[in-house]
């Protein structure tokens, strides 16, 4: 027998990586002469620098400035040309405490800087995981760290982060980073919501992020500033879906990746070339099954298990589990599904082509006890489930 696991991580316990092993172990307990792949798989958010380099990615890592201007650590990874990169792992809301304070002041200059390592190292392929992120900024602070300057009335630069974006008047590309011309910038997310309004980056996102009522409506009014002075300077329109993920950031690239309509010398030279390559915002689960060939994987395949943290509603909506065990019913492969807790019914898991599962904490007989020992009680959950086969 040939099995696939492809698990997306548990959230707070283990990583996709570390639960692809722990079901690896329970499958032998069931299956012991099976031939088992594991393909830790990710919705493009926070976890996609871990599936790509458990796919063969090199892992690195640079010094960066987090969101609130203190130093950190980011990981990302790479492999041949392309380069795998996280908005949490440089600009993520764990970098920083959530408070009203930081919530304007926080910025994405450290994803930049990550992106400027990824172009030193060659990569003319970016992939930007967008998700976990502190910011609500339009992308405005990587871009920064790129070369380019948000100016006030008076000339001055603006200050980072999305508090100040309501100042913003100029947008000079003149010193952007030349290399970005030919790269292609992939930003991965299942958002679609808007850069701003009542759907948009800030309304949405930014209260976990710290923000209260005034700040609210203090960072959509800098969405909408940027939007504007984008619009006047390179004739875009950023207010599109998905220009709201990771607060705002496809924003300011989408502007800088089409060729300018704008005037006064601080679009793309010759008004009609863009100063990025392509740009573009792709479904999370679509890009990373890409980047590690899921569906080559699942070739020759007898059974796939896939699973999360908590499959509720809102997996069977579209998040990465229920899309692998989709994939796999499509071809004629038999799912288990199998997850920290299952919060759906069985008849919901039979109609994505779900042929048995299990929860660990039914297993461990409570939430608390699979919390504590949770690759243990995951192995013990894939067996049991996989014995009702």
């Amino acid at each position: 027998m040939r099995i696939l696991i492809a698990p997306d991580k548990f959230k707070g316990t283990l990583t996709a990586a570390e639960a692809a092993a722990a079901m690896a172990e329970g499958a032998l307990r069931v299956y012991p002469d099976a031939v088992i792949t594991t393909l830790p798989i990710a919705d493009g958010g926070e976890g996609t620098l871990d599936t790509a380099v458990a796919a063969g990615y090199e892992e690195r890592l640079n010094a960066v400035v987090g969101p609130i201007l203190r130093p950190t650590g980011a990981a990302w990874g790479i492999r041949g040309t392309t380069a795998v990169l996280e908005t949490a792992q440089a600009s993520g809301y764990l970098l920083c405490e959530p408070t009203p304070e930081n919530a304007l002041r926080a910025h994405s200059y450290g994803c930049g800087q990550l992106i400027a390592a990824a172009l030193d190292a060659g990569a003319t392929e970016i992939v930007l995981g967008l998700g976990g992120s502190a910011m609500t900024d339009g992308g405005t602070g990587a871009l920064r760290a790129l070369g380019l300057q948000v100016l006030d009335a008076a000339g001055n630069p603006v200050p980072l982060g999305g508090g100040s974006l309501r100042d913003a008047v100029t947008i000079d590309a003149s010193g952007l980073d030349p290399r970005l011309s030919t790269a292609t910038l992939r930003l991965a997310t299942d958002v679609d919501n808007p850069l701003y309004g009542p759907s948009g980056a800030a309304y949405v996102f930014a209260g976990q992020k710290g923000a209260e009522t005034a700040e609210l409506e203090l960072l959509d009014q800098g969405l909408r500033q940027l939007a504007t002075v984008l619009q006047d300077t390179f004739g875009v329109n950023v207010n599109v879906p998905g220009a709201g993920a990771a607060g705002g950031f496809p924003a300011a690239f989408l502007a800088l990746a089409a060729p300018s309509q704008g005037a006064g010398g601080t679009g793309p030279a010759g008004g009609g070339s863009a100063l990025l390559g392509e740009v573009k915002v792709e479904r999370g689960f679509d890009l990373v099954a890409e980047l590690v060939g899921l569906a080559d994987a699942m070739a020759g395949v007898d059974l796939v298990i896939t699973g999360e943290g908590s499959l509720d509603v809102q997996s069977l909506a579209g998040k990465a589990p229920m899309r692998v065990a989709g994939a796999a019913a499509d071809l004629g492969i038999p799912v288990a599904v199998v997850a920290g807790r299952i919060e759906v019914s069985w008849e919901e898991l039979v109609a994505h082509g779900v042929v048995c599962a299990g929860s660990a904490a039914d297993v461990a007989r409570s939430g608390e006890a699979a919390m504590a020992e949770p690759a243990r009680y995951l192995t013990l959950a894939t067996a049991e489930a996989l014995n009702g086969i």
